[in-house]
């Protein structure tokens, strides 16, 4: 049985969208009040798709090594197994990107939503690289 993944394409689709109308928008000048909206955006985007990503990870892992092996396990332990099966290319961005995602579910704050925004690239190339891994050993 396959995983399906409509979800996590859609989801990074919405992402690519978002990534493409900010910069396309910010390149041009425009109030701070529509940076910031235009980036939460992107910020938004972030946070629904890292969130699809991890459970795809699992998902995957585990239809794949043993159905329950990850449970309770920390979200690094998790990249860590990731990592070993090739679905990520590096512990440490993909704990970063855990690490932003979770402040940003606490509290708003305008450096930490730089930050995000700043690293929106590079987590849409990784979060892909993700999904075709996953689709390539989807079996």
């Amino acid at each position: 049985m396959k995983l399906d993944l409509t979800s996590l394409e859609k989801a990074l689709k919405s992402y690519e969208n978002a990534l493409g109308f900010a910069k396309e928008r910010l390149n041009n000048p425009v109030s701070s009040v529509e940076s910031n909206v235009v980036k939460a955006g992107v910020i938004q985007n972030f946070e629904f798709t890292y969130e699809l990503c991890w459970k795809f990870m699992k998902r995957w892992l585990e239809f794949n090594l043993m159905p329950g092996l990850l449970d309770g396990v920390s979200r690094k332990e998790l990249f860590r197994h990731a990592l070993e099966h090739k679905l990520i290319l590096d512990f440490n961005t993909w704990v970063k990107y855990h690490e932003l995602r979770n402040t940003t579910s606490h509290t708003y704050n305008y450096e930490i939503a730089e930050e995000i925004y700043e690293m929106a690239d590079e987590f849409f190339l990784d979060a892909k690289h993700l999904y075709q891994m996953i689709e390539a050993k989807n079996e």
